[in-house]
């Protein structure tokens, strides 16, 4: 994604960002053992008592779950703001894009794959050119983008679940802080929350195989999608994350950290959805992304988590957190999601 386009986003009430929100998760060790010798140094550099030293900490702690309590609260209220925000639409990426004749925001598959002849290949090969394709971006680093190929039935199943439930909060792991002289060890694992929300563009049309005529301009959209069998390709679907604290701050001028773009020009013909996930560059000619390519993956997988489906948790927690956001739980939230 061309950096002046997503520079856009930050100007435009496309999607919300959401905050960075720390989240303390227990994980039940005994670290007052494990700390011993370094708690007493402590306390004995400090002047205080071992007993002193604990209540002391224990008063950080207790302000800490107050701060996250609050960010919970705060959350959920964005959440039901974010919902009365209705998507605006985002400018055509790139200057060479094919324009488009219908209303779709996004950049068309075809400004990125010569359609025409990727429709005679199997869907093992579309695949295999994908992942090649976007490896070979970024001089051949791959950076700042995400692909994969999602089967037909699966993307369906998350569309279907995503008409009903389009946004959600997701949280990502962050390094464990050390301790600064004046707090005690500790090993809670802290997070930071993602806000993220789909919003659906009309079908593409089902692509013809061949060369088109060199004195036509190539155009695969058209107005209405084409059919095959009696059925048009699913709608393509954007899903944006932004933290939480930045759509906080900002409201809906904040800048997306990552989108992903579900392409369904090969649906019908193909059985296959392309994903395609861009990392916003972050200021600077320094190469660097506003989020990592661990964490962009962290959260493409806790999409697929969430919204596919394998028992009646993730189901319960989307529910609750659009029916009753009061009663949303984020520690449950945050032990199904790091589930393996």
């Amino acid at each position: 994604m061309h950096h002046h386009v997503l520079q856009n986003f930050a100007r435009r009430p496309f999607l919300p960002r959401l905050s960075i929100v720390r989240r303390a998760f227990h994980n039940n060790q005994d670290f007052e053992s494990k700390y011993a010798d370094k708690l007493r140094l402590r306390a004995q550099e400090q002047g205080l008592s071992l007993s002193k030293l604990k209540d002391k900490a224990k008063e950080l702690q207790d302000e800490e779950r107050k701060k996250i309590r609050e960010a919970n609260d705060e959350a959920i209220r964005l959440k039901k703001v974010a919902e009365e925000i209705k998507p605006s639409p985002v400018p055509q990426l790139g200057a060479t894009s094919i324009s488009r004749k219908d209303s779709s925001p996004i950049k068309s598959l075809d400004s990125i794959l010569n359609l025409p002849r990727i429709v005679s290949v199997n869907a093992t090969q579309v695949s295999a050119l994908w992942t090649a394709y976007h490896a070979s971006r970024s001089e051949g680093t791959g950076r700042g983008y995400l692909c994969a190929t999602i089967p037909l039935e699966s993307y369906e199943k998350m569309t279907a679940i995503a008409s009903k439930y389009s946004s959600f909060v997701l949280p990502v792991p962050r390094p464990i802080p050390e301790a600064s002289p004046d707090t005690a060890p500790t090993a809670e694992a802290p997070y930071e929350f993602f806000f993220m929300q789909w919003a659906f563009h009309e079908s593409p049309p089902i692509p013809s195989a061949g060369e088109p005529d060199p004195f036509v301009r190539p155009s695969t959209h058209t107005s209405q999608a084409q059919a095959v069998d009696g059925l048009t390709n699913p709608p393509v679907s954007t899903i944006l994350f932004t933290p939480l604290q930045e759509y906080k701050m900002r409201n809906s001028f904040a800048t997306p950290y990552l989108v992903l773009t579900h392409y369904t020009d090969l649906a019908r013909t193909h059985g296959i959805v392309l994903l395609r996930g861009e990392i916003t560059p972050g200021s600077g000619k320094n190469g660097r992304y506003l989020l990592s390519q661990e964490d962009a993956q962290v959260l493409s997988m806790n999409v697929q988590k969430f919204y596919l489906w394998s028992d009646k948790g993730a189901e319960s927690m989307l529910k609750t957190f659009h029916d009753k956001p009061s009663e949303f739980d984020w520690q449950e939230m945050l032990k199904y999601s790091t589930q393996m």
